[in-house]
């Protein structure tokens, strides 16, 4: 069984996390969204509420059976290692995202576990932070979450 694991902190979780997500779905047999709790970092959104927010996301699209979604501490290699995880997924939305990217994922080739960058291609303009400051402002989001994320955010 091929298992990749998506990790981020997903403060909130986007159209465009789905979207690699749903590129993704066919390249695996199973796929783990890694929500990262990070203790030196503030969220906007609790990782519970994301947690459920994203269940029902993947609930509605009907891809539970295939993809979990779980909260995690510490390095994505060691989770990958417990989950026998083959891959990471990282979603790649310009040079500057790649170039992080690249990094981090010849520290966890090192570590083991091989990195897939999947594009955002027509949603690379979307982030979390843009979304969240839109929402600041009080401006529709819709558009660029899920429902269920919505109704958290809101």
């Amino acid at each position: 069984m091929v298992v990749a694991i998506y990790a981020g902190s997903f403060d909130p979780f986007t159209m465009g996390h789905l979207n690699v997500v749903l590129e993704a779905k066919d390249l695996f047999d199973k796929i783990i969204i890694a929500i990262a709790d990070n203790p030196d970092k503030k969220r906007r959104i609790s990782s519970e509420e994301m947690l459920q927010a994203m269940n029902k996301t993947i609930a509605d699209i009907k891809l539970s059976d295939k993809i979990k979604v779980i909260r995690f501490e510490g390095l994505i290699a060691d989770l990958a290692g417990r989950e026998k995880a083959n891959y990471l997924i990282r979603g790649i939305r310009n040079g500057m995202d790649y170039e992080y990217e690249e990094n981090l994922a010849k520290i966890n080739e090192v570590l083991g576990v091989k990195t897939l960058y999947i594009r955002a291609g027509s949603l690379s303009h979307v982030s979390s932070s843009m979304v969240m400051e839109l929402h600041k402002y009080g401006k529709d989001i819709s558009s660029y979450v899920p429902m269920p994320v919505l109704e958290i955010i809101k």
